[in-house]
């Protein structure tokens, strides 16, 4: 069986071992994150929805610092979002100011029931910068 090449961030280990998956694994010039959420440090969702879309931003990029990367070198990313309806107009700012300057990344937004008392994901695909 081959061996993972997995990143994790500093100080959410406990979270991925609980669940039983990694935070992001690196193949073949790339980074594939799972889906990252407005969690707490102890792993509870923020209650808040813009500060647990922030929240989700803030553990994406620590995971994409631990890799070598920024939210620059993202080139697709999925959000998920608990009643796509009533949350959007909440969440999409936040997503669009994460962003920064054009050129983006592709994306999709997909309208889910449920995300263990979370309301919004993201998941995103890397193109891990050249080595140095």
């Amino acid at each position: 069986m081959a061996t993972r090449d997995v990143v994790f961030p500093p100080g959410r280990h406990a979270l991925y071992d609980r669940h039983r998956y990694s935070p992001a694994v690196r193949s073949n010039g790339f980074l594939f994150v799972s889906g990252q959420v407005g969690s707490r440090q102890d792993g509870s969702p923020e209650p808040d929805l813009a500060k647990q879309v922030r929240l989700a931003f803030d553990n994406l990029r620590a995971i994409l610092k631990a890799a070598g990367a920024t939210l620059e070198d993202v080139v697709d990313a999925t959000y998920f979002v608990v009643d796509m309806e009533k949350n959007f107009e909440t969440i999409w700012p936040i997503v669009q100011e994460s962003w920064g300057e054009a050129p983006y990344p592709t994306a999709t937004a997909i309208g889910v029931t449920w995300l263990t008392g979370f309301t919004f994901e993201i998941k995103v695909t890397v193109k891990l910068p050249a080595a140095a």
